[in-house]
């Protein structure tokens, strides 16, 4: 029998054995190990609350993960089930049984199975693991084995050195919601009645409103993010964070105030920036750079390959900066969108193209007052980047015979298989977007269009538009 087969055996055993609750809980301690992934699948799809507390309990592998398995935000009861199934404290009617459960991950991760494959019996090992806290399971087993080789034991230690540290990985989103809040509250509650036992390892931290709910901010432990997203918040208190994030490779900020992007505000901020010497991934949106966009480049790592600054009123100069960057031959998503870097001249974002031509990915250049002219100049650099996949530029007043140049120089781009692109001034009453749109003309493009890409044998390449 082959494996598709027996995956599919084992899924149509564990769907008919949660058809009885209480019998699938009490078969936990008797079914084989190889049935408890397509169980805990079910189970957690199927919302089974009580068995997926028990399925923690017992389970037999050294890490759990949700991985690919989808669930919506709010759905925080299916988490704090898993949580409640943890054995942070060994049970009062058992001396020698002691849980397998050492990672309990939380996050959603598509490229993560439910659990990591036990290479040996006598070493277990994830990828998932905390590698950076002092509280991680390799700090706390590092201590304990210390502790016992000076026979040095005080009621703590010793709860400690008989029962093994767990690590509960999250995502975690502070917004200021009610049930948000019981969430935040339950975890705090967790931790604090392990007695050090359990590890709350946070890696990716969502705040929408900082000053919603600041006590979480206290018992996580910072620097085990790495990943942040801020928005609305003032650039100090980003900076007060930042200084204890230092692991962090990727950061998002949005709607940043005005007045805060300014003098030692941004000169503190520059200096946290600077000390994250991990980070690959940089998003400012609605975050005022103009004119000092050499500054940030200046402090970022080399190895950035993702850059994302829509609404920061870039200038000429900001975008010549970018292109005698470090940052320049690295980068594979550019978002510049909704700067008018094109009112003046275009040479410096032809130089730009020109270094990215062997790494850039993405493009997205929406609103950004990209005429013909401007796109002819640049095309011949656009039409060297080898390895873009996607290409987005919406918003721009182009004219069908700009398009269909565009597209002809563009079908040589074999990894491209996306662009977005704006609907021709050719289809509007007037020049400037603000009359009426003419449904007809644009059918006659988009038929256009795909004659042409059929010409070319690329039917793979999509061409759409922002309507």
């Amino acid at each position: 029998m082959d494996q598709k087969a027996t995956a599919t055996l084992l899924e149509l055993a564990a769907k008919r054995l949660l058809i009885n609750e209480p019998a699938a809980i009490h078969a936990l301690e008797e079914i084989p190990r190889d049935l408890f992934v397509p169980l805990f699948i079910a189970a957690f799809l199927g919302r089974h609350m009580k068995v997926l507390k028990e399925m923690v309990r017992v389970w037999p592998f050294h890490c759990l993960h949700i991985g690919s398995l989808n669930t919506e935000e709010t759905c925080y009861e299916i988490l704090e089930a898993m949580i409640d199934g943890l054995q942070i404290l060994p049970a009062q009617n058992s001396s020698t049984w002691k849980p397998k459960l050492r990672i309990l991950d939380l996050r959603q991760d598509p490229d993560c199975g439910t659990t990591c494959s036990e290479v040996t019996t006598t070493f277990t090992f994830c990828f998932q693991s905390c590698v950076y806290s002092q509280h991680s399971i390799l700090k706390i087993e590092e201590a304990q084995h210390n502790v016992r080789c000076l026979k040095i034991m005080n009621s703590e230690s010793e709860l400690q050195s008989a029962w093994e540290p767990v690590e509960l990985l999250v995502d975690l989103s502070i917004s200021g919601t009610l049930r948000t809040k019981q969430f935040l509250s339950f975890l705090q509650s967790k931790v604090e009645q392990s007695f050090g036992i359990l590890h709350l390892c946070c890696r990716g931290l969502q705040i929408d409103n900082i000053s919603a709910d600041k006590s979480i901010l206290q018992f996580l432990d910072l620097g085990c993010i790495d990943h942040l997203e801020m928005d609305q918040a003032n650039l100090n208190e980003i900076t007060n964070l930042l200084s204890q994030m230092i692991h962090l490779n990727s950061l998002s900020l949005s709607n940043i105030p005005f007045k805060s992007c300014r003098g030692r505000n941004f000169r503190n901020f520059l200096i946290c920036l600077g000390q994250l010497g991990n980070l690959q991934e940089l998003s400012l949106s609605s975050f005022c750079l103009k004119n000092q966009l050499h500054k940030l480049l200046r402090v970022l790592p080399p190895q950035v390959d993702t850059l994302y600054l829509p609404y920061c009123d870039l200038s000429n100069r900001d975008v010549t900066a970018l292109s005698q960057s470090s940052q320049a031959t690295h980068l594979t998503l550019l978002n510049l969108s909704n700067n008018q870097i094109f009112s003046e001249v275009y040479e410096p974002f032809e130089s730009l193209l020109e270094k990215l031509s062997g790494t850039l990915k993405l493009l997205e250049l929406n609103n950004c007052l990209i005429t013909d002219s401007t796109l002819s100049a640049i095309l011949p650099a656009l039409s060297h980047c080898s390895h873009l996949r996607v290409l987005s530029f919406v918003f721009n007043p182009i004219s069908m015979p700009m398009l269909m140049s565009l597209l002809q120089h563009l079908t040589s781009l074999m990894e491209l298989k996306h662009v977005i692109y704006p609907v021709p001034v050719d289809c509007y009453e007037q020049w400037d977007f603000h009359g009426s749109l003419n449904q007809r003309k644009l059918a006659e493009v988009q038929a256009q269009l795909k004659v042409m890409l059929q010409a070319a044998q690329r039917d793979d390449m999509n061409w759409t538009t922002s309507q």
